[in-house]
């Protein structure tokens, strides 16, 4: 692990990185306004943010979505391909359990991509047996 990455929980940050980020990860429409990411940042329970200190560039990200209380999501967790492979992903999901167990959450769940089960199940995400995952596309 590279001693001049930095996870921090903020409030705030610069929105072209973050629509950077976002890109990196496939998950970014070009009609997607970048002035709206202040909003998508304070309306998560905790946005993370991963940075290498030598270039001051965000370099990952991650976020909970909550109730506040006792359920967190965690999604959108990206790092850039180039700092992959150095642990980035495991300091920026560590935040975001320890920010919920601290705060008393006692479900915690997120959506895997396939493939990538292997790199949550070390701290404590297993397989919901019996759940299927959905996604709204309007009523049919």
């Amino acid at each position: 692990m590279n001693n001049n990455i930095v996870v921090q929980l903020v409030h705030t940050w610069d929105e072209n990185e973050i629509a950077d980020l976002y890109r990196a990860g496939g998950w970014w429409k070009e009609e997607h306004d970048p002035s709206q990411i202040c909003h998508l940042i304070r309306g998560s329970f905790a946005f993370a943010v991963a940075t290498d200190q030598k270039t001051g560039r965000a370099i990952g990200m991650g976020r909970v979505i909550s109730d506040g209380i006792s359920d967190g999501y965690i999604q959108d967790l990206i790092v850039l391909p180039e700092y992959r492979r150095f642990g980035v992903g495991s300091l920026i999901l560590q935040t975001l359990i320890k920010k919920c167990v601290e705060t008393g959450h006692t479900w915690v769940a997120l959506i895997a991509e396939p493939e990538t089960e292997k790199f949550y199940q070390p701290y404590g995400f297993h397989r919901m047996e019996g759940y299927v995952p959905m996604i709204y596309h309007g009523e049919q």
